[in-house]
């Protein structure tokens, strides 16, 4: 028909892109900013820096991290490859495309929130509660790494898989400075972080070889549907691309 351009021939939004660029950059951050609380935390103080100067640097991290995952959230929700709603980002487990990886997204958009809210009523919370959520960013990392692997279409390529891997290989370093430099008590506490920074590398190695590096990840995953992209009769203009298939995930 006249006037009409094949949906394959189009190539994809600026908005997939943004998405795509503020989730890598967000899992840098959030990287940077776990392995610095790990590595610098306790009693330790670096010989060159001053202490308020790693906490400003640590703070400033975590704020550049919530800016790129707001840039993230909101691309994604914009973008019309797949019409996720507004719930999605505060509900896990609700979406219809790759629920359940986007779902660990949203698991971890939570448990940032509870912490940057608590850090603003900081001084009214106590310092030991304060304490206590603001670990939960630290659950937060692996979560989030596990939705970028099972969730991201540059899973594939090598830089990504490159990223993934400094990014495993600096937290798990900065857990072993960490135990390295801590002093006596707490055994089972130091033996249950050792174990885990050890494990997490060969679950992150077995999850990516069975998974998202397999033929057929798009659709086990919960790929993109017709319907979901708006390619059908339903509301929304749909992406200006076809859903990725597993040959495309690389390179799309």
């Amino acid at each position: 028909m006249t006037g009409l351009v094949p949906l394959a021939a189009v190539g994809p939004s600026p908005l997939w892109y943004a998405t795509r660029a503020g989730g890598t950059v967000a899992l840098v951050l959030l990287t940077a900013t776990v392995a610095l609380g790990i590595g610098v935390g306790g009693r330790y103080t670096p010989r060159r820096l001053a202490r308020f100067e790693v906490s400003a640097l640590h703070r400033n991290l975590s704020v550049l991290t919530l800016v790129f995952l707001a840039l993230h959230i909101v691309t994604a929700i914009l973008d019309t490859f797949v019409h996720l709603g507004w719930l999605v980002t505060l509900v896990p487990f609700t979406a219809s495309y790759r629920p359940l990886w986007l779902g660990l997204g949203t698991v971890a958009f939570d448990l940032l929130l509870a912490v940057a809210a608590t850090s603003a009523v900081r001084l009214r919370l106590g310092q030991r509660r304060w304490k206590a959520v603001h670990w939960l960013a630290y659950a937060a990392w692996p979560v989030t790494l596990f939705h970028a692997a099972g969730t991201g279409t540059d899973t594939r390529l090598t830089l990504q898989l490159a990223l993934y891997a400094a990014c495993v290989a600096l937290v798990v370093a900065a857990v072993w400075w960490r135990l390295y430099r801590a002093g006596p008590g707490r055994v089972a506490v130091r033996l249950w972080a050792g174990i885990t920074a050890a494990a997490l590398p060969v679950v992150l190695v077995a999850f990516m070889n069975s998974g998202p590096l397999q033929p057929g990840w798009s659709h086990r995953a919960g790929g993109a549907t017709a319907a979901s992209t708006g390619t059908d009769t339903g509301t929304g203009t749909g992406h200006s691309g076809p859903a990725p298939t597993d040959d495309e995930e690389g390179s799309e």
